[in-house]
């Protein structure tokens, strides 16, 4: 395929992905593969809109950056047709469909793998792809609910709350990007593709970690702690002359240096606090006194004395303050992609750091517009001139004159 027509060191530039995907957790999978350097077809039904709001928006260009589009009906005989072809060349297929609709549609694994044996296939289903649950529809929040996760999120006896950010789609699509990664290198050693596949409810109940560890070890069942740590003391949000902070002194060592530096010589002499266990038990009392102290400094003062004696302690920020941050300016955790109608964009970068591999100082490419590439594709799969004019006509590819790339070359 086209390999992006510039020469690049990016650990997959060899590749060709085949993103079939929709929504969130999908993207973020291949996300992960655009950003390092995959030639990625972002392959669409002909329809306008998207699940993740206006293709302009801030939503579907942070998802689908670095992205080609071609618009193809799949459900047409000649548009899977041309699918396969994509097939014969390509190394990795992602979709998160309702787990029959790539049956259906005859593009599932079994379908690609005999045009392609060693393609890699990846899948994201809300459920799994069998069980009692495999055929039900799923979404974020659902997830949240059924997976544990609403029930120790929040304080306690007001409820269950989801968690602030679509947490389950992009816990599935990180899980299934490092499969495909790691199914990639199981083919250089074998020569064997295969069938990798998560789901939103087997990636949140993973993402649970300790607090799904004290269930399956020792039977407990988490509870709802607010802003504390479930198991640590003192471990959360505490109040300022002017605000409020995170701090973190639950350790034995933490928490003699808080009341050293802090110089209350009665809370450390507190045989009632002078265990990791006694601190635990004895919370609410310790938080009020922490509390009462804390409240006597701004939140500058506070943070820059815990951190002066290795306590973790930080401002609580809105997005707008984090951003503006002079550490996470430091960090240059945006870079620009340009779009032929909104200009120039700042979209968030991979947040990995490789040593021997320098990224791009801007994003290739803005997410494209609906067969936006159409063209280029089918003439790299030889197509002629002719074939894709009456594809076009029968509606099999729709065909974009507007253009989504940030360089030229």
């Amino acid at each position: 395929m086209n390999k992006k027509k510039i020469e690049k060191t990016l650990p997959l530039s060899d590749y060709v992905v085949l993103d079939l995907t929709i929504a969130r957790a999908g993207p973020t999978a291949v996300r992960l593969l655009s950003d390092w350097g995959a030639d990625v077809i972002r392959i669409e039904a002909p329809v306008e809109g998207d699940i993740a709001g206006s293709r302009q928006g801030p939503d579907s260009q942070n998802l689908h950056r670095n992205k080609r589009s071609l618009c193809l009906n799949l459900k047409t005989k000649k548009g899977l047709e041309v699918f396969m072809d994509l097939v014969k060349k390509a190394d990795v297929i992602v979709e998160n469909f309702r787990v029959d609709v790539k049956n259906r549609l005859g593009i599932d694994y079994v379908s690609c793998k005999k045009i392609n044996p060693s393609i890699i296939y990846g899948s994201i289903s809300g459920f799994g792809q069998d069980g009692p649950y495999s055929k039900r529809p799923a979404v974020d929040q659902v997830i949240q609910g059924m997976s544990g996760l609403m029930k120790i999120t929040g304080e306690p006896e007001r409820g269950p709350m989801r968690a602030g950010i679509a947490i389950s789609d992009t816990s599935a699509g990180m899980f299934l990007g490092q499969g495909l990664l790691l199914a990639l290198l199981h083919r250089e050693k074998t020569g064997e593709g295969q069938w990798v596949h998560t789901s939103l409810l087997e990636s949140m109940l993973c993402k649970l970690d300790f607090q799904a560890a004290r269930y399956t070890m020792r039977g407990e069942i988490p509870k709802q702690e607010g802003n504390n740590h479930p198991t640590l003391s003192p471990m959360g949000v505490f109040n300022t002359r002017d605000g409020q902070v995170n701090l973190a002194a639950s350790t034995d060592k933490m928490w003699r240096a808080f009341c050293e530096v802090i110089g209350v010589e009665t809370l450390a002499k507190n045989e009632d606090y002078s265990t990791v266990e006694g601190r635990l038990e004895n919370r609410k009392v310790l938080w009020e006194e922490v509390n009462s102290i804390t409240s006597e400094f701004s939140s500058k003062e506070l943070v820059e004395k815990m951190n002066s004696v290795g306590i973790p302690c930080g401002p609580i920020n809105n997005i707008g303050e984090a951003f503006n941050d002079h550490h996470v300016k430091s960090l240059k955790m945006t870079k620009s992609a340009t779009h032929p109608e909104l200009g120039e964009l700042s979209l968030l970068r991979s947040p990995i750091t490789m040593s021997n591999v320098e990224q791009e100082s801007d994003f290739e490419r803005a997410g494209p517009e609906l067969g936006a590439d159409s063209q280029e594709i089918l003439r790299e799969l030889n197509y002629s001139e002719d074939v894709i004019k009456k594809l076009e006509m029968d509606g099999i590819v729709k065909i974009s004159v507007k253009q989504t790339r940030s360089t030229t070359g």
